[in-house]
């Protein structure tokens, strides 16, 4: 959690190039759009004024607004941002062309590999139109060199939506036909997943399956569909209405922009899972335990197909993303979109909702769930305050039901035929792209979209909710209100159309119709206000937790306990240490329920921040003056003393330490008296623990002694180590053996790397010195402080 928490820290606002990427559902870096860095790397980004026509069947569309050059992409968006936009890769473009216009105009007609024509007006000065063409030419011509227009039709080829297209001219009983699992093509989880075996949720006559596939049909057939689509108003209509359940699985991965990673990475999945064939790792036994729990109401996981087809793309998701691994709910997300795709479309899907639409959600802090159950319930109070006002005073948590609709899209609430529907509009409304924690971004309208409908689910319960005593009964009207969502929500009505009407119906059209008011601003700004209060609670939970966690406290108490922690976690927000000694979730140490638990460990440099913190002599600070106002500035002493300290309590010879390794270092120094003390000093520099201190060891603890006395005013101290380098090396002398029939006054020969002198002479010396005597006796110990560090700033943004 102290890594979560310092993403979230130290984030920086995304710049106008990563929000286009992310409004057009493409990924920030190009190695995963499948640029070749070598090649489209080096090719401009551009954005034009432009009019997007497209006539079909006599009636002709025209929307202004911007075409964006993202090699190798073409998107478009209208001025409004919401009537229409696209994206598609420019190895679907076969053909470009100059129309022959009047005076003045610059159009350009592209004909894509499916037939059909779009055509673009560039509205802009004839100088940056000539440019965009020329970039846009070049663009062209680095994909065609690099082979991914051949590749386009053999992709498409296994979506569904072109049989689906290409079944349009027959008639509606083929149309029927080619809808039925018992005629699926020769590879059915390419269209289907799942459920084109195990059957999907929910009765295809009440769902209306025929004629919802007949409407997008006509819909994809006209304006695009997969890697082409084009996204008009009818597009966001048609979902609220619902996907067919052939379609569903082609839909998400194209509008959540999955589809993309999957055409510029073939057989990358395949390649994860042989790469770690027979590897296990924590996140692969969290998985083992959770499968059998993954919609086991659906058929297709209780059996070995559907757990396996489960367990491979968890497996492949948690070895890709080892810093994010396998979370809580996550198993529950990925048996759900299995149901409509197969593994491959599964994995790449899950990729972009845990890293790009809800990052933080599935992670060890589930610190994007934590701000968006403060975000809800900021706007209950704000938009049903008499809802509100009631669950306070009868102290009814909302995120005792709230968290898991968040954490589950619903699909663990309400049956699943309802869920699903759900899931369409979330990802359709959207995307606007306002928040970003370090390189994972959060789409504000994917969030809008449930906090729509948990607040008509609020608003059409309200008078039951305000019979509500406590959390149980606030839990068991929620659970009987999804149970009956196929129900009527107007039975005792004369009007046949109003007793048609659904509840479930009822809840999208209070969702969309009274809370549209919420808009994109509204949870930004909430947000926004409450993310360091998240922070907090997040760094609050961890410390406590990390402190419990402790095999032992020493003889610190747990507010000592929480100063030390307090330091360690200032110096990995200063300092992280490098990623591959961050394993999830964090600083809890120790074992929790007889089983090792992953923990955070720093190296050496971060140790140096962390002492800085603690010890005076570990830090040096000096008075900065502009000559205006002066400031204390710090800087991290560097000296073997320190790095020797950092090895001395690595007992475990890790080449890092934890937060239990840091507790029990200090208490082997800060409780110590003064003969503890110097047997703990002579302990430090006895490098390989033989009891003797060699003479070379004896330098090195001097140069220790000098390097702690730096500050000290006067002479006094540096005298103090200069008599007991003599009497050190008198002392030891003396002791050595001397060879037979030496003469006493000669001088005995030792090599600088033999043992010299023991603990017992090592005393004795620092004993005869009035100064290193009261040094080791309360001196030395003084200089750890453990003081409470000051709160972190937290830089104020709009995104996180």
């Amino acid at each position: 959690m102290a890594t979560i928490s310092t993403q979230l820290r130290n984030f920086k606002e995304p710049t106008r190039e990563q929000l286009n990427l992310l409004f057009f559902s493409l990924p920030l870096d190009a190695e995963s759009h499948g640029g070749d860095k070598s090649i489209t790397g080096e090719l401009e980004k551009m954005e034009i004024s432009a009019v997007l026509s497209l006539a079909q069947q006599g009636v002709e569309e025209a929307y202004p607004g911007k075409l964006h050059l993202i090699p190798p992409y073409l998107a478009f968006a209208s001025l409004d941002r919401k009537s229409v936009r696209f994206t598609m890769p420019l190895c679907t473009v076969r053909r470009v062309e100059r129309l022959n216009a009047r005076a003045g105009i610059y159009a350009l007609s592209l004909t894509l590999h499916t037939g059909m024509k779009i055509v673009v007006q560039l509205t802009s000065l004839r100088p940056s139109a000539d440019l965009f063409c020329s970039l846009l030419r070049e663009a062209l011509k680095a994909e065609l060199q690099r082979g991914q227009m051949k590749v386009v039709k053999g992709f498409v080829k296994a979506c569904f939506s072109e049989e689906l297209v290409a079944s349009a001219s027959d008639d509606e009983k083929d149309a029927a036909k080619a809808e039925s699992p018992s005629d699926s093509p020769s590879d059915p989880l390419c269209h289907g997943g799942l459920g084109m075996k195990f059957k999907f949720p929910g009765d295809p006559r009440k769902l209306r399956e025929a004629s919802k596939t007949k409407l997008w049909t006509a819909y994809l057939k006209t304006h695009g569909r997969n890697l082409t689509l084009l996204r008009y108003p009818q597009c966001t209509r048609l979902v609220q209405v619902g996907l067919p359940n052939r379609l569903r699985g082609e839909m998400w991965e194209t509008l959540s922009g999955s589809l993309y990673l999957r055409f510029v990475s073939p057989g990358v999945y395949e390649q994860i899972l042989a790469e770690n064939k027979g590897r296990t790792s924590t996140s692969t036994e969290e998985i083992e335990k959770d499968l059998h729990r993954s919609l086991p109401e659906y058929s297709a996981y209780q059996s070995e197909e559907g757990i396996g087809a489960l367990r491979r793309v968890l497996q492949a998701y948690s070895f890709k993303n080892p810093e994010t691994g396998y979370c809580q709910a996550m198993n529950i997300l990925a048996a759900a979109i299995l149901i409509y795709m197969s593994e491959e479309q599964a994995f790449w899907l899950l990729e972009v909702i845990c890293d790009r639409l809800l990052p933080g959600y599935y992670s060890p802090s589930m610190h994007g769930t934590l701000l968006d159950q403060r975000v809800f319930e900021s706007l209950v109070h704000r938009c049903l305050p008499i809802i509100y006002d009631h669950f306070t005073a009868v102290d009814v948590q909302l995120s005792v039901a709230s968290l898991p609709w968040f954490l589950s899209l619903f699909i663990n609430s309400m049956p699943m035929v309802f869920a699903f529907r759900i899931i369409d509009c979330f990802f359709c409304m959207g995307p606007k792209v306002l928040f970003q924690a370090g390189r994972v971004v959060l789409l504000l309208n994917y969030v809008l979209t449930l906090t729509w409908q948990l607040l008509a689910i609020l608003k059409i319960n309200g008078e039951k909710l305000l019979q509500i005593q406590d959390d149980g009964g606030f839990i068991h009207l929620m659970r009987d209100y999804f149970a009956s969502l196929g129900d009527s929500a107007h039975p005792n009505s004369s009007d046949p159309r109003s007793r048609a009407i659904t509840r479930f119906q009822e809840l999208l059209l209070v969702s969309f119709r009274e809370f549209a008011i919420i808009t994109d601003e509204t949870i930004q700004s909430e947000r926004k206000k409450f993310r360091s209060e998240v922070i907090h609670s997040i760094e609050s939970f961890s410390k406590r937790s990390a402190i419990r966690n402790l095999k032992t406290l020493e003889r610190f108490s747990k507010e000592q306990a929480g100063l030390i922690y307090d330091a360690l976690f200032k110096a990995i927000c200063i300092e992280p240490p490098p990623a591959s000694s961050l394993p999830p979730p964090s600083l809890l140490t120790t074992k929790d329920q007889h089983e090792e638990r992953p923990e955070t460990r720093i190296g050496l440099k971060t140790f140096r921040f962390f002492l800085s913190e603690i010890a005076t002599w570990a830090r040096t600070e000096k008075i900065v003056s502009n000559g205006f106002q002066q400031r204390i500035e710090r800087e991290i002493a560097e000296h073997e003393f320190i790095d020797r300290l950092f090895y001395f309590w690595d007992t475990g010879f890790r080449g890092s330490l934890s937060f239990q390794d840091l507790v029990s270092g200090l208490d082997g120094v800060m409780f110590n008296d003064l003969m503890e003390n110097i047997e703990w000093f002579f302990n430090l520099h006895d490098k390989n623990k033989d009891g003797f201190l060699t003479k070379d060891e004896v330098l090195t603890l001097s140069e220790s002694l000098l390097f702690i006395f730096r500050f000290e005013i006067g002479d006094a101290y540096l005298g103090a180590v200069s008599r007991f380098m003599s009497n050190a090396f008198e002392y030891g002398d003396a002791l050595l053996p001397r060879a037979e029939g030496a003469d006493d006054d000669s001088p005995t020969q030792i090599e600088s790397n033999q043992p010299y002198i023991n603990l017992a002479t090592f005393r004795m010396v620092v004993l005869a010195d009035e100064i290193l005597e009261s040094f080791f006796e309360s001196d030395f110990t003084s200089t750890f402080r453990l003081e409470p560090v000051p709160d972190l700033e937290v830089p104020n943004s709009n995104v996180y």
